[in-house]
């Protein structure tokens, strides 16, 4: 059984966060007006997952999760708004240990319908597997890594998920100016890519973008999928631009890394880097093993160093990927890289 403390100053909010959960016979829930009553619960009973919101009286819900990560870490959903403001306080909240996000005004809208809740459900899941303790596992020397498989290296894809905001960073972080383009699909609501995009773009070396469509890929530029559309590469006048569009869901994700890394197997082939890094489900795999059947260098995230070991997992099961590493070997690999020239597709 799976305990959830619901976190959340409306009693409406936590009425209807309980009602999602109503169907979810191994979930029981709990719930606390702010983070000051949550303490005193917690002390006789510590939640396996904590649904949070961050804009709350005595202490907003940033400095608790704050002192939970600090003090006994823990799953995190954030149940934020669709706004600017609450995109940037989510994603920041990503950043200080929260494993995803839940978008309330979807709850809200929705009033109760199956498919909001079961997928609130599924996340508080996907929390409950996860391993928070990989958080701290920040990159710690070099790494021995065998080189990349082919020198002519013009395109790094990226693909990841539950845990992946605080992964994709580290690993971005730690590149120089001069990488090939880089594309990525993070899991993430529609408006929260945005804001994760500008908060990379102010730590990193490279360019960070939320793709739009249509923009030429350009060393040094990194292009993120935008929540709620998927995105793949066309060949524009020979150069590789970004496509992003409308579609159904993919293995129950919009964007899916499946739609992107299918494209870049067609269109680039042997001259990619492609990595599946931590998350939940098996979204990329296939994607995976169509750029390694391509000629590809593959990549997987290693369990260790993952929050959730399902996509790098299912990829492995595929023989998709070529290696299996580490987080902090990541960047190396991608640095590796940057002495390629881009070709056109």
């Amino acid at each position: 059984m799976t305990a959830v403390l619901i976190i959340d100053d409306s009693a409406l909010m936590r009425q209807m966060l309980t009602a999602a959960f109503a169907a979810a016979h191994d979930i029981s829930v709990d719930t606390a007006l702010d983070p000051l009553f949550a303490l005193e619960k917690m002390k006789r009973r510590w939640p396996d997952v904590i649904v949070l919101d961050l804009e709350m009286p005595r202490m907003d819900g940033m400095t608790f999760l704050k002192k939970v990560m600090a003090e006994r870490p823990t799953p995190v959903v954030v149940c934020s708004t669709l706004t600017e403001k609450g995109a940037e306080a989510s994603v920041r909240a990503l950043a200080a240990g929260a494993v995803s996000v839940f978008p309330k005004n979807q709850l809200k809208a929705a009033q109760g319908a199956p498919e909001v809740q079961q997928a609130l459900v599924s996340m508080v899941r996907e929390a409950a597997a996860s391993r928070v303790s990989a958080l701290g596992m920040k990159p710690a020397g070099v790494v021995n890594v065998s080189a990349p498989s082919t020198p002519e290296v013009s395109l790094v894809a990226l693909g990841a998920s539950t845990g992946g905001t605080i992964a994709l960073e580290q690993v971005l972080v730690a590149l120089p100016a001069d990488v090939p383009p880089i594309v990525l699909v993070q899991h993430m609501p529609e408006k929260f890519t945005l804001a994760f995009a500008q908060r990379l773009d102010s730590l990193t070396k490279v360019r960070v973008h939320e793709a739009k469509g249509g923009e030429v890929l350009e060393r040094g530029h990194v292009y993120i999928a935008p929540g709620g559309r998927h995105m793949s590469l066309v060949s524009d006048g020979g150069a590789l631009t970004t496509r992003v569009f409308d579609a159904p869901h993919v293995n129950r994700h919009k964007p899916s890394v499946d739609v992107l890394f299918n494209s870049v197997a067609k269109l680039v082939g042997s001259r990619t880097l492609a990595m599946l890094m931590t998350g939940m489900g098996d979204d990329g795999a296939r994607g995976l093993l169509a750029l390694r059947q391509s000629g590809a260098m593959t990549v997987a995230q290693d369990e260790a160093t993952s929050i959730v070991f399902g996509m790098p997992a299912e990829a492995i099961k595929l023989g998709a990927a070529q290696q299996v590493l580490p987080l902090q070997a990541l960047a190396q690999v991608i640095a590796a890289c940057r002495g390629a020239k881009q070709q056109a597709a």
